[in-house]
Protein backbone atom coordinates (compact mmCIF):
# COMPACT_ATOMS: atom_id res chain seq x y z
CA UNK A 1 0.00 0.00 0.00
CA UNK A 2 1.36 3.78 -0.93
CA UNK A 3 2.68 5.27 1.99
CA UNK A 4 -0.37 8.14 3.16
CA UNK A 5 -0.30 11.78 4.16
CA UNK A 6 -2.46 14.48 5.27
CA UNK A 7 -2.98 17.48 2.92
CA UNK A 8 -5.25 20.48 4.54
CA UNK A 9 -7.13 21.76 1.73
CA UNK A 10 -8.65 25.44 2.68
CA UNK A 11 -9.80 27.34 4.60
CA UNK A 12 -7.64 29.97 2.36
CA UNK A 13 -7.69 28.74 -1.39
CA UNK A 14 -8.09 30.86 -4.51
CA UNK A 15 -11.27 28.71 -5.38
CA UNK A 16 -12.82 29.19 -2.25
CA UNK A 17 -15.76 31.81 -2.37
CA UNK A 18 -15.76 31.04 1.68
CA UNK A 19 -13.58 29.34 3.89
CA UNK A 20 -13.95 25.74 4.28
CA UNK A 21 -11.44 23.34 5.54
CA UNK A 22 -11.08 19.30 4.32
CA UNK A 23 -8.45 17.23 5.66
CA UNK A 24 -7.02 15.04 2.68
CA UNK A 25 -5.98 11.99 3.19
CA UNK A 26 -3.77 11.49 0.44
CA UNK A 27 -1.85 8.00 -1.48
CA UNK A 28 0.24 10.05 -4.35
CA UNK A 29 -2.14 12.21 -5.63
CA UNK A 30 -5.52 10.35 -5.07
CA UNK A 31 -7.63 11.57 -2.54
CA UNK A 32 -8.42 8.69 0.00
CA UNK A 33 -10.48 10.60 2.21
CA UNK A 34 -11.89 13.66 2.93
CA UNK A 35 -12.63 14.92 6.34
CA UNK A 36 -14.75 18.62 6.98
CA UNK A 37 -14.41 20.79 9.43
CA UNK A 38 -16.31 24.14 9.46
CA UNK A 39 -16.66 26.72 12.24
CA UNK A 40 -14.63 29.79 10.81
CA UNK A 41 -17.64 32.44 10.38
CA UNK A 42 -20.40 31.20 13.11
CA UNK A 43 -22.20 34.33 13.80
CA UNK A 44 -25.31 33.35 16.00
CA UNK A 45 -28.27 34.71 14.11
CA UNK A 46 -30.78 32.40 15.87
CA UNK A 47 -29.88 33.78 19.27
CA UNK A 48 -31.09 36.71 17.74
CA UNK A 49 -34.85 35.99 18.49
CA UNK A 50 -34.22 36.55 22.17
CA UNK A 51 -33.55 40.68 21.17
CA UNK A 52 -35.22 41.02 17.81
CA UNK A 53 -39.32 41.15 17.67
CA UNK A 54 -40.95 38.82 15.15
CA UNK A 55 -41.00 41.33 12.62
CA UNK A 56 -37.47 42.24 12.93
CA UNK A 57 -36.05 39.03 12.41
CA UNK A 58 -37.05 38.78 9.07
CA UNK A 59 -34.24 41.01 8.46
CA UNK A 60 -32.25 39.09 10.55
CA UNK A 61 -32.81 35.86 8.40
CA UNK A 62 -32.06 37.84 5.20
CA UNK A 63 -28.86 38.15 6.40
CA UNK A 64 -28.28 34.75 6.62
CA UNK A 65 -26.65 34.56 3.56
CA UNK A 66 -25.88 37.43 0.93
CA UNK A 67 -26.87 35.38 -2.10
CA UNK A 68 -29.45 33.22 -0.82
CA UNK A 69 -31.10 36.32 0.83
CA UNK A 70 -34.48 36.57 -0.66
CA UNK A 71 -35.34 32.66 0.03
CA UNK A 72 -34.42 33.41 4.02
CA UNK A 73 -36.67 35.57 4.72
CA UNK A 74 -39.26 33.99 2.48
CA UNK A 75 -39.09 31.11 4.36
CA UNK A 76 -38.77 32.59 7.67
CA UNK A 77 -41.84 34.70 6.94
CA UNK A 78 -43.69 31.53 5.42
CA UNK A 79 -43.79 29.96 8.82
CA UNK A 80 -44.48 32.65 11.09
CA UNK A 81 -47.20 33.27 8.64
CA UNK A 82 -48.52 29.70 9.19
CA UNK A 83 -48.37 30.27 12.71
CA UNK A 84 -50.66 32.88 12.58
CA UNK A 85 -52.77 31.85 10.16
CA UNK A 86 -52.25 34.33 7.92
CA UNK A 87 -53.13 34.38 3.68
CA UNK A 88 -51.30 36.80 2.08
CA UNK A 89 -52.91 38.35 -0.88
CA UNK A 90 -52.43 36.87 -4.19
CA UNK A 91 -49.88 39.32 -5.87
CA UNK A 92 -47.58 39.31 -2.59
CA UNK A 93 -47.44 35.14 -3.22
CA UNK A 94 -46.64 36.14 -7.19
CA UNK A 95 -43.51 38.88 -6.02
CA UNK A 96 -41.75 36.04 -4.16
CA UNK A 97 -42.11 33.88 -6.97
CA UNK A 98 -40.56 36.36 -9.46
CA UNK A 99 -38.10 37.27 -6.94
CA UNK A 100 -37.28 34.24 -5.98
CA UNK A 101 -36.49 32.68 -9.52
CA UNK A 102 -34.56 36.11 -10.05
CA UNK A 103 -32.35 34.77 -7.16
CA UNK A 104 -32.18 31.37 -8.67
CA UNK A 105 -30.75 33.43 -12.26
CA UNK A 106 -28.21 35.59 -10.58
CA UNK A 107 -26.94 32.81 -7.88
CA UNK A 108 -26.48 29.97 -10.76
CA UNK A 109 -24.84 32.48 -12.72
CA UNK A 110 -22.57 33.45 -9.83
CA UNK A 111 -21.60 29.39 -9.56
CA UNK A 112 -21.14 29.25 -13.29
CA UNK A 113 -18.27 32.44 -12.91
CA UNK A 114 -16.58 30.47 -10.05
CA UNK A 115 -16.56 26.87 -12.07
CA UNK A 116 -14.90 28.93 -14.56
CA UNK A 117 -12.18 30.95 -12.69
CA UNK A 118 -11.89 27.43 -10.76
CA UNK A 119 -10.72 25.69 -13.88
CA UNK A 120 -9.30 28.64 -14.95
CA UNK A 121 -11.24 29.89 -17.55
CA UNK A 122 -10.73 33.65 -16.49
CA UNK A 123 -13.06 35.15 -19.91
CA UNK A 124 -16.02 32.67 -19.10
CA UNK A 125 -15.88 33.85 -15.81
CA UNK A 126 -16.00 37.19 -16.64
CA UNK A 127 -19.03 36.66 -19.26
CA UNK A 128 -20.88 34.75 -16.36
CA UNK A 129 -20.76 37.69 -13.67
CA UNK A 130 -21.48 40.28 -16.72
CA UNK A 131 -24.83 38.40 -17.50
CA UNK A 132 -25.62 37.93 -13.50
CA UNK A 133 -25.06 42.09 -13.24
CA UNK A 134 -28.14 42.76 -15.16
CA UNK A 135 -30.43 40.68 -12.80
CA UNK A 136 -28.48 42.75 -9.71
CA UNK A 137 -29.45 45.71 -11.61
CA UNK A 138 -33.62 44.54 -11.58
CA UNK A 139 -33.18 43.84 -8.52
CA UNK A 140 -32.00 47.27 -7.38
CA UNK A 141 -34.65 48.79 -9.58
CA UNK A 142 -37.53 46.61 -7.84
CA UNK A 143 -36.16 46.42 -4.22
CA UNK A 144 -33.58 49.29 -3.78
CA UNK A 145 -30.90 46.17 -2.85
CA UNK A 146 -28.16 44.35 -4.73
CA UNK A 147 -27.14 41.84 -2.02
CA UNK A 148 -30.12 41.82 1.01
CA UNK A 149 -33.14 43.23 -0.37
CA UNK A 150 -35.52 43.93 2.95
CA UNK A 151 -39.39 43.46 0.38
CA UNK A 152 -40.51 40.47 2.94
CA UNK A 153 -42.29 40.79 5.60
CA UNK A 154 -45.16 38.51 7.76
CA UNK A 155 -48.39 39.74 6.30
CA UNK A 156 -46.73 40.18 2.51
CA UNK A 157 -44.23 42.32 0.87
CA UNK A 158 -43.19 45.51 1.81
CA UNK A 159 -42.74 46.96 -1.96
CA UNK A 160 -45.16 46.25 -5.02
CA UNK A 161 -43.37 46.06 -8.89
CA UNK A 162 -45.43 48.14 -11.16
CA UNK A 163 -46.91 46.69 -14.13
CA UNK A 164 -44.48 48.30 -16.77
CA UNK A 165 -41.82 47.65 -14.52
CA UNK A 166 -42.54 44.00 -14.69
CA UNK A 167 -42.75 44.28 -18.50
CA UNK A 168 -39.10 45.91 -18.91
CA UNK A 169 -38.15 43.02 -17.00
CA UNK A 170 -39.39 40.54 -19.28
CA UNK A 171 -37.83 42.04 -22.34
CA UNK A 172 -34.40 42.19 -20.24
CA UNK A 173 -34.59 38.49 -19.54
CA UNK A 174 -35.60 37.74 -23.31
CA UNK A 175 -32.15 39.32 -24.38
CA UNK A 176 -30.73 37.64 -21.62
CA UNK A 177 -31.72 34.10 -22.50
CA UNK A 178 -30.25 35.08 -25.90
CA UNK A 179 -27.01 36.01 -24.74
CA UNK A 180 -27.27 32.68 -22.15
CA UNK A 181 -27.47 30.04 -25.36
CA UNK A 182 -24.20 31.76 -26.40
CA UNK A 183 -22.16 31.04 -23.01
CA UNK A 184 -23.86 27.63 -22.28
CA UNK A 185 -22.24 26.70 -25.89
CA UNK A 186 -18.71 27.08 -24.14
CA UNK A 187 -19.72 25.47 -20.91
CA UNK A 188 -21.55 22.67 -22.72
CA UNK A 189 -19.14 22.00 -25.76
CA UNK A 190 -15.94 22.88 -25.06
CA UNK A 191 -13.81 20.07 -24.80
CA UNK A 192 -11.45 22.03 -22.36
CA UNK A 193 -14.48 22.49 -20.24
CA UNK A 194 -15.34 18.84 -20.90
CA UNK A 195 -11.76 17.66 -19.55
CA UNK A 196 -11.94 19.12 -16.02
CA UNK A 197 -15.81 18.00 -15.61
CA UNK A 198 -16.72 14.91 -17.17
CA UNK A 199 -16.80 11.63 -15.59
CA UNK A 200 -15.09 14.02 -12.15
CA UNK A 201 -16.94 12.91 -9.20
CA UNK A 202 -19.47 10.78 -9.99
CA UNK A 203 -22.61 10.46 -7.09
CA UNK A 204 -25.20 7.68 -8.04
CA UNK A 205 -28.81 8.40 -7.20
CA UNK A 206 -29.08 5.54 -4.28
CA UNK A 207 -25.59 7.85 -2.97
CA UNK A 208 -27.23 11.06 -3.57
CA UNK A 209 -30.39 10.15 -1.70
CA UNK A 210 -28.67 7.58 0.96
CA UNK A 211 -26.86 10.74 1.91
CA UNK A 212 -29.58 13.37 1.82
CA UNK A 213 -28.35 15.81 -0.62
CA UNK A 214 -30.69 18.24 -2.01
CA UNK A 215 -30.48 20.56 -5.08
CA UNK A 216 -29.06 20.70 -8.28
CA UNK A 217 -26.50 18.19 -6.67
CA UNK A 218 -29.26 15.80 -6.01
CA UNK A 219 -30.94 16.30 -9.51
CA UNK A 220 -27.69 15.55 -11.39
CA UNK A 221 -27.86 12.35 -10.19
CA UNK A 222 -31.66 11.61 -11.60
CA UNK A 223 -33.62 11.88 -8.42
CA UNK A 224 -36.67 14.77 -9.43
CA UNK A 225 -36.99 15.99 -6.11
CA UNK A 226 -37.72 19.86 -6.11
CA UNK A 227 -39.73 21.15 -3.19
CA UNK A 228 -41.25 24.18 -5.67
CA UNK A 229 -43.79 21.00 -7.20
CA UNK A 230 -45.03 21.59 -3.85
CA UNK A 231 -46.63 24.89 -4.80
CA UNK A 232 -46.04 27.08 -1.91
CA UNK A 233 -46.08 31.08 -2.91
CA UNK A 234 -47.53 30.91 -6.41
CA UNK A 235 -45.66 27.93 -7.69
CA UNK A 236 -48.89 26.05 -7.58
CA UNK A 237 -50.44 28.62 -10.64
CA UNK A 238 -47.50 27.75 -13.12
CA UNK A 239 -45.86 24.29 -13.71
CA UNK A 240 -42.40 23.29 -12.31
CA UNK A 241 -40.58 20.06 -14.00
CA UNK A 242 -37.41 19.02 -11.86
CA UNK A 243 -34.49 19.42 -14.24
CA UNK A 244 -32.84 16.38 -13.86
CA UNK A 245 -29.73 14.57 -15.37
CA UNK A 246 -28.73 10.94 -15.03
CA UNK A 247 -24.90 10.65 -15.06
CA UNK A 248 -23.97 11.83 -11.88
CA UNK A 249 -20.96 13.94 -12.33
CA UNK A 250 -19.57 17.61 -12.39
CA UNK A 251 -20.54 17.88 -15.86
CA UNK A 252 -23.97 16.78 -15.27
CA UNK A 253 -24.10 19.54 -12.49
CA UNK A 254 -23.27 22.43 -14.64
CA UNK A 255 -25.54 21.09 -16.98
CA UNK A 256 -28.57 21.00 -14.77
CA UNK A 257 -27.98 24.65 -13.84
CA UNK A 258 -27.70 25.96 -16.99
CA UNK A 259 -31.26 24.28 -17.68
CA UNK A 260 -32.36 25.56 -14.52
CA UNK A 261 -31.93 29.26 -15.76
CA UNK A 262 -33.72 28.75 -18.90
CA UNK A 263 -36.34 27.17 -16.78
CA UNK A 264 -36.77 30.56 -14.34
CA UNK A 265 -36.59 32.69 -17.34
CA UNK A 266 -40.12 30.89 -18.69
CA UNK A 267 -41.29 30.91 -15.14
CA UNK A 268 -41.03 34.45 -14.62
CA UNK A 269 -42.75 35.09 -18.12
CA UNK A 270 -45.56 32.99 -16.61
CA UNK A 271 -45.57 34.62 -13.53
CA UNK A 272 -45.43 38.19 -15.23
CA UNK A 273 -48.45 37.02 -17.72
CA UNK A 274 -50.73 35.53 -14.87
CA UNK A 275 -49.74 38.38 -11.90
CA UNK A 276 -52.84 39.27 -10.24
CA UNK A 277 -53.51 43.07 -9.63
CA UNK A 278 -54.69 43.52 -5.34
CA UNK A 279 -52.56 44.28 -2.46
CA UNK A 280 -49.47 43.16 -1.29
CA UNK A 281 -49.80 42.67 2.00
CA UNK A 282 -52.35 42.47 4.81
CA UNK A 283 -52.62 44.13 8.33
CA UNK A 284 -50.91 41.03 11.12
CA UNK A 285 -52.73 42.05 14.40
CA UNK A 286 -51.38 40.19 17.80
CA UNK A 287 -47.67 37.65 18.18
CA UNK A 288 -47.00 34.46 16.96
CA UNK A 289 -48.22 31.53 19.19
CA UNK A 290 -47.15 27.65 18.41
CA UNK A 291 -44.77 26.54 15.86
CA UNK A 292 -44.08 25.35 12.12
CA UNK A 293 -41.95 24.05 10.12
CA UNK A 294 -41.92 24.96 6.31
CA UNK A 295 -39.58 23.91 3.52
CA UNK A 296 -38.60 26.19 0.48
CA UNK A 297 -36.23 25.68 -2.76
CA UNK A 298 -33.66 27.62 -2.16
CA UNK A 299 -31.04 28.12 -5.55
CA UNK A 300 -28.49 25.70 -4.00
CA UNK A 301 -31.41 23.25 -3.02
CA UNK A 302 -34.17 22.05 -0.22
CA UNK A 303 -33.93 24.80 2.78
CA UNK A 304 -36.07 24.30 6.20
CA UNK A 305 -37.05 26.64 8.70
CA UNK A 306 -38.61 25.69 11.92
CA UNK A 307 -40.29 28.87 13.93
CA UNK A 308 -41.39 28.23 17.66
CA UNK A 309 -43.58 30.83 19.23
CA UNK A 310 -44.93 31.35 22.65
CA UNK A 311 -47.49 34.10 21.94
CA UNK A 312 -45.17 37.26 22.77
CA UNK A 313 -43.46 39.49 20.83
CA UNK A 314 -40.02 37.62 20.76
CA UNK A 315 -40.00 34.28 19.12
CA UNK A 316 -38.65 31.51 20.94
CA UNK A 317 -36.45 29.96 18.74
CA UNK A 318 -35.52 29.37 14.99
CA UNK A 319 -33.65 27.04 13.11
CA UNK A 320 -32.72 26.89 9.65
CA UNK A 321 -31.19 23.68 7.61
CA UNK A 322 -29.41 25.04 4.42
CA UNK A 323 -28.30 22.60 1.42
CA UNK A 324 -25.34 22.65 2.14
CA UNK A 325 -25.46 21.42 5.35
CA UNK A 326 -27.35 18.43 3.68
CA UNK A 327 -24.67 18.32 0.73
CA UNK A 328 -21.69 18.17 2.40
CA UNK A 329 -21.60 14.22 3.33
CA UNK A 330 -21.96 13.84 -0.20
CA UNK A 331 -19.46 16.37 -1.26
CA UNK A 332 -16.94 14.10 1.18
CA UNK A 333 -18.09 10.68 -1.33
CA UNK A 334 -17.76 12.76 -4.40
CA UNK A 335 -13.93 12.99 -3.10
CA UNK A 336 -13.21 10.05 -2.65
CA UNK A 337 -10.53 8.67 -4.60
CA UNK A 338 -10.61 11.66 -7.32
CA UNK A 339 -7.00 13.30 -8.22
CA UNK A 340 -5.75 16.40 -5.64
CA UNK A 341 -6.27 18.65 -8.81
CA UNK A 342 -10.17 17.74 -9.21
CA UNK A 343 -10.66 19.16 -5.69
CA UNK A 344 -11.29 22.69 -5.39
CA UNK A 345 -13.85 21.79 -8.82
CA UNK A 346 -15.22 19.25 -6.91
CA UNK A 347 -15.95 21.53 -3.73
CA UNK A 348 -17.52 24.07 -6.12
CA UNK A 349 -19.92 21.52 -7.52
CA UNK A 350 -22.03 21.64 -4.37
CA UNK A 351 -22.32 25.65 -4.79
CA UNK A 352 -21.10 25.69 -0.92
CA UNK A 353 -22.38 28.64 1.21
CA UNK A 354 -20.33 28.07 4.23
CA UNK A 355 -22.18 31.90 5.81
CA UNK A 356 -25.49 29.55 5.08
CA UNK A 357 -24.40 26.75 6.95
CA UNK A 358 -22.78 28.27 9.65
CA UNK A 359 -25.08 31.52 10.48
Amino acid sequence: MAARSVIPFGPQHPVLPEPIHLDLVMEDERVVEAIPSIGFIHRGLEKLVEKKDFQEMAYVAERICGICSLGHGLGYCDAVEHIMDIEIPERAKFLRTIWSEMSRIHSHLLWLGLLADGFGFESLHMQSWRLREQVLDMFEESTGGRVIFSVMKVGGQRRDIPQDMLLRFRERFDRMEEELKVLSKTFLDDAAVQSRLKGIGVLTADQAEELGCTGPFLRASGVARDIRTTGYAAYGDVYVEPVISKVGDSYARCEVRIREIFQSFELIRNLIEKIPVGPVEVPVKGFPDGEYMTRIEQPRGEALYYVKANGKKFIERMRVRTPTFANLPGLVETLKGCELADVPILVLTIDPCISCTER
